[in-house]
């Protein structure tokens, strides 16, 4: 059966993936800007559901290209979400080349000793998706969260079912990015993922009448119960 992960960036997202027994969460933190890695104690928190918990491990916003400083602050942010007791990382690094940086995976891969390893969606800012696959595979990574480089999944459709095809069962293949009740039983028929990836969010007014008023991305239940089951109903 196709597994469905949660991306939760909030004490209530983490409730709701637990209420509504997700398979596993992507953890983050700040999903206005795309996620960036949360704090160990979130990463607690989350463990303490009970939760199949995959922290993303990202330093900041934007590219994916990064300095040898921040490589550094990844290296030591995996080991500590290894330390809590995190089942998974998710990660991703480019080089100059735009391509995936073998270098930088193969230390991540050696600091994960153990945990479950995601390549997030900065394969899709690389632009030879097989040679990225082989690259992935050769290190270990044990899944792929990917548009089909692309903005969204259904415009990446083509490239997703080329790379399920392509990789077989030697790597999982979870469709992410721009997921909702309009395409996702198509792209489960179409492409035949091993998982299905969303949030579930819509934006909301966060304490309008402070001076410290923000838009963020909320976790909506309703559209997460309803996307859960649609995935679930696919056969």
């Amino acid at each position: 059966m196709i597994q469905v992960e949660l991306c939760a960036a909030s004490l209530q997202a983490v409730k709701v993936a637990k209420e509504m027994e997700f398979d596993r969460i992507e953890l983050c933190q700040t999903l206005e800007q795309g996620g960036i890695t949360p704090s160990p104690g979130m990463i607690e928190y989350a463990l303490a559901y009970g939760l199949d918990v995959h922290v993303l491990i990202r330093p900041r916003p934007g590219g994916f290209i990064y300095t040898q400083e921040e490589i550094e602050l990844i290296l030591r942010e995996v080991r500590e979400a290894k330390t809590i007791g995190a089942h998974g990382v998710v990660i991703g690094v480019l080089n100059q080349r735009g391509l995936i940086c073998e270098t930088s995976l193969d230390l991540i891969m050696q600091h994960a000793d153990g945990m479950d390893v995601t390549f997030h969606r900065a394969f899709d800012d690389t632009f030879d998706p097989e040679q990225s696959l082989d690259v992935l595979m050769k290190h270990g990574v044990k899944r792929l969260l990917s548009s089909g480089m692309a903005s969204n999944a259904e415009l990446g459709l083509p490239i997703l079912q080329n790379m399920k095809r392509y990789v077989g069962d030697r790597l999982e293949i979870m469709p992410g990015g721009g997921i909702n009740l309009s395409n996702v039983e198509q792209i489960i028929r179409d492409v035949n993922p091993d998982a299905i990836h969303f949030s579930g969010t819509r934006k909301f007014e966060l304490d309008e009448n402070s001076l410290f008023s923000e838009t963020v991305l909320k976790i909506d239940r309703s559209k997460t119960e309803k996307l859960l089951k649609a995935v679930r109903g696919v056969h």
